[in-house]
């Protein structure tokens, strides 16, 4: 039987399709932009023939409805990541929360917590029936791979992006069609901290280095202070579109890297109809699953390997809570470990954690005596090596206690200076 005859005889409706997913099924849905949004509207559409349903992903970037009031008797969110859209779902008790490296997600759903349907977008199938999962493979495709059922969002305005990348049509259970954008990001704001930050990254980066860059205002002005810097390249959980302009300005080739050299490895895309034009068929562009992407062994054969992540507080021993302002739940851990510490593993390797030395504009310090009553560590003092705020570089990587303690109280933002030294001399019984 041809692809296409099989394409035709698992084609449903949305309201179909959903009919496969059973009262108290767990279900995973693909990350971030590469959510099925059209399925999922489907299943709040028909919300009352469900109980006890388990929804299970990372970052939600779509409405988020099964996790909104009223929708408890149906849905359940079980969060690996909180979102702008979930956070207060968790906080308020109608979510849950699951602590998970990113690189592990895909055994956690295969093992921890199996799944019984993956719900998942795709692209449309090339001449030989093969669909890419375009801008989110990271633990879709293995979750994909694992369930016991799997519907697909068949989107023609999906890209098709290359790597370990593809799934056939005869291993997909039921398809539904819709041609919608994908989910866009606004580009962030870079100011004058930021840039300043941006500058200070920059001067640990050597020509040649891999990185791992995030999203966000701080990664992108660090991508705008690295066009005097030749032969980068990418080994990274995701990219957005700042990676583009430093490509065409022949900054990054990929040339220098000890692992796929002349590819630019991720397992996720962010951003917007630019970013993902450029990654469409592009194959300078490899697509592969979190659990290779992020796995610290893999980090480390990247020889000058630099992970650039941000995070909410730093404590004066060098502890990095980076997913909850005391116990509320803000994010995950993403791939923030994994990328600390397969740059660490490897030679050369730099892990920076970078952030504006205050937040609440200006009201409350990023460095602290100590975290939050009930904050998350989120990288723990073992692991961190260098923290950036605008008013410098601390390298903490081989520092005492109070050499750590001076070093980060010396990048503290001067209005906050006095009390941290107090809190210095008082705990170390020492002067500053």
């Amino acid at each position: 039987m041809s692809w296409q005859s099989i394409y035709k005889e698992k084609l449903l409706l949305a309201d179909e399709a959903i009919q496969y997913i059973k009262p108290k099924d767990r279900v995973a849905v693909g990350h971030a932009v590469g959510e099925p949004s059209f399925i999922l509207d489907a299943m709040v559409k028909n919300r009352e023939r469900y109980s006890d349903v388990e929804i299970v992903h990372l970052v939600p970037m779509g409405k988020a409805e099964y996790a909104q009031v009223g929708m408890e008797p149906y849905f359940r969110h079980n969060a690996i990541f909180a979102g702008g859209v979930t956070r207060d779902a968790i906080q308020s008790g109608r979510a849950d929360f699951t602590p998970c490296f990113f690189y592990q997600v895909p055994k956690l759903l295969q093992e921890s917590i199996p799944v019984d349907v993956a719900l998942i977008q795709l692209s449309s199938p090339d001449e030989h029936g093969y669909c890419s999962f375009g801008v989110s493979n990271d633990y879709t495709k293995p979750v994909a791979e694992s369930a016991k059922r799997v519907i697909a969002e068949i989107n023609d305005q999906m890209p098709r992006i290359l790597g370990d990348n593809f799934i056939h049509i005869s291993d997909i259970d039921f398809l539904v069609e819709n041609s919608h954008p994908v989910i866009e990001l606004p580009p962030a704001k870079i100011g004058e901290v930021e840039k300043e930050i941006g500058r200070y990254c920059a001067s640990l980066i050597e020509d040649g280095s891999t990185l791992q860059l995030g999203i966000g205002s701080i990664p992108d002005a660090v991508l705008l202070c690295l066009k005097d810097k030749k032969d980068l390249g990418i080994h990274s959980e995701m990219i957005s579109d700042g990676v583009i302009e430093l490509v065409e300005a022949g900054v990054i080739t990929n040339k220098k890297k000890t692992l796929h050299p002349g590819k630019s490895v991720v397992a996720f895309l962010m951003g917007s109809k630019r970013l993902y034009d450029y990654a469409n068929n592009n194959p300078s562009i490899e697509m592969r699953p979190v659990d290779y992407v992020n796995n610290p062994l893999i980090i480390m054969q990247n020889h000058k390997m630099v992970s650039i992540n941000s995070c909410v507080q730093v404590d004066l021993m060098g502890q990095v809570a980076s997913e909850s302002i005391g116990l509320k739940q803000i994010s995950g851990v993403g791939g923030q470990v994994d990328f600390v510490r397969g740059a660490s593993m490897g030679l050369e390797g730099k892990s920076i954690i970078a952030i504006p030395s205050t937040a609440a504009r200006g009201k409350v310090s990023r460095i602290v005596p100590l975290l939050d009553q009930g904050a998350a560590v989120t990288t723990s003092r073992n692991d961190v090596d260098y923290i950036v705020t605008e008013y410098g570089i601390a390298r903490l990587k081989g520092k005492t206690l109070r050499e750590r303690a001076k070093a980060l109280i010396t990048i503290a933002h001067p209005d906050f200076q006095g009390g941290l030294i107090n809190e210095y001399e008082k705990r170390f019984k020492a002067r500053f």
